[in-house]
């Protein structure tokens, strides 16, 4: 049961965004429009770890009007810079650490309804402090949170970020307990 796009056209493009809407037919011959979002850059997040802490911004969010703790995370800067370097630059500028090693862990469709953005979450460590946060605008503090109280604060409503909530918890449930 695929769905075919028989047309597109945009309703709004910019460097962050990009809003389209495509004409697509479903099994059984309807014909409707769907609205699609576009991020036109790549995006990474890491899971930093050191021993059982992973690194967390507590920061706030003027669109939800909330506050709670996240992974580094961010888009490539330029259509050359790749992801590791980027997910290594988004580290250094939001939490005034550098990671020796960075891997990839796993890349999802965090929109899957209505976009075709895709994460690719790293895993960091060897991980050293290099200075404060070079973007003072992105949280009001970088801690070492411990890894065992990570369910506890989703649980609270303190891990509510969809990037967040998803790389921490494919990191405990899945990508420890199969031996990585």
């Amino acid at each position: 049961m695929r769905w075919e796009t028989c047309g597109r056209r945009a309703v709004y493009l910019s460097d962050w965004v990009e809003v389209w809407l495509d004409d697509v037919e479903v099994p059984g011959g309807q014909r409707f429009e769907h609205h699609v979002l576009r991020f036109p850059r790549p995006s990474v997040a890491a899971v930093v770890l050191r021993g059982e802490a992973t690194l967390l911004l507590w920061r706030h969010r003027f669109i939800t009007d909330s506050w709670g703790w996240e992974i580094p995370a961010g888009w490539t800067d330029h259509p050359d810079e790749g992801l590791e370097v980027a997910v290594r630059r988004e580290i250094e500028e939001e939490t005034g650490h550098r990671a020796a090693h960075v891997e990839p862990m796993t890349s999802y469709h965090a929109l899957s309804g209505i976009s075709p953005m895709r994460y690719t979450v790293f895993l960091a460590t060897e991980v050293t402090r290099i200075g404060d946060p070079t973007d003072g605008s992105e949280s009001t503090r970088v801690e070492w949170v411990p890894l065992a109280d990570i369910p506890r604060l989703a649980a609270a409503g303190h891990i509510s970020d969809g990037p967040s909530l998803t790389a921490l918890s494919y990191y405990l449930g899945i990508h420890r307990a199969v031996g990585h």
